[in-house]
């Protein structure tokens, strides 16, 4: 997949989780209503600037938004806090059901 086709199916992603139209995405970044939609179609790429203004509205970082492994940044970055605020015996418990969900030893 070609990193163009990469940028639109993340924002697509990034923009239902956050349960938005296209169109109200394109227009609360300060763009004509079909802006997003072009993009998430592969008909153009946001100038650096606009990307930066996606970023913003996605309350994510550019390094956030590249990090295809991630498929919840905000969520991700919730959960990373919450962790942070453990003991470690807790961190240790966590850990060890997030392995058991996910097969990981």
């Amino acid at each position: 997949m070609y990193e163009d086709e990469k940028f639109a199916k993340r924002l697509t992603e990034l923009r239902l989780q956050k349960g938005v139209s296209a169109r109200e995405m394109s227009l609360a970044i300060g763009q004509c209503n079909a802006y997003i939609n072009k993009i998430e179609n592969g008909k153009s790429l946001p100038s650096m600037m606009c990307f930066f203004y996606i970023c913003e509205y996605f309350g994510i970082t550019p390094e956030q938004f590249f990090n295809y492994r991630v498929a919840d940044p905000i969520l991700t970055d919730e959960l990373k806090s919450a962790v942070e605020k453990l003991s470690p015996r807790q961190s240790e418990h966590v850990l060890s059901i997030v392995r058991d969900i996910t097969d990981i030893n």
